[in-house]
């Protein structure tokens, strides 16, 4: 092996090794053909792709949060460097522009709200429960009387169906199906 393993360099550059994972996976780490890490060119690799401010808040140095708070030590970024200002506006569009097309998106009735949408259904679930609970009532006889003239012409008696007998057991068939749909849950999230 002519280089480090993951681990020795973690070790070398007081980085944890996941921290090393990913800067071997984002190519700020220089390689030996073994896959072993070369430690003096994956170090000058690393400070030339590394925000200093961002080297100086990860080894718990000067601006790290006490410091941005006001509480001591010095300002990493002076009055001549623009690059925490630059990624902090470059957020601030990103962050806006994802605001707009949200926005946009209600406007056109692509995202809704979630209550408004939840309310929808329950009303809807309420009214397609209330049709079925009324359901025996109106057919019962209907589907008494064509049961009766099927029963009739199969066996040439005349055959009566109680209406109210129909009525009670499509009444529970009906409670028992909707009884089961009662535990469905609509999840929005």
């Amino acid at each position: 092996m002519e280089g480090m393993s993951e681990r020795a360099y973690a070790a070398h550059s007081g980085l944890s090794r996941g921290a090393v994972q990913k800067a071997r996976r984002n190519g700020r780490l220089v390689l030996f053909a073994d896959g072993s890490i070369n430690a003096a060119a994956s170090d000058a690799r690393r400070g030339a792709m590394t925000d200093p401010d961002q080297q100086i808040r990860s080894r718990g140095g000067l601006g790290s949060s006490s410091d941005s708070l006001g509480l001591g030590g010095n300002n990493v970024s002076g009055p001549g460097e623009t690059s925490s200002y630059l990624k902090a506006r470059t957020a601030l569009t990103v962050y806006q522009a994802q605001e707009r097309q949200l926005s946009i998106q209600k406007k056109k009735g692509v995202l809704v709200d979630r209550a408004r949408a939840e309310t929808l259904v329950f009303r809807l679930a309420r009214q397609e429960r209330d049709v079925w609970v009324t359901w025996p009532t109106r057919v019962a006889a209907l589907m008494a009387a064509q049961l009766s003239a099927e029963m009739e012409k199969a066996s040439g008696a005349p055959v009566t169906l109680e209406t109210a007998i129909l009525q009670r057991v499509l009444e529970t068939h009906v409670r028992e199906q909707l009884d089961a749909l009662a535990d469905l849950r609509v999840s929005l999230a």
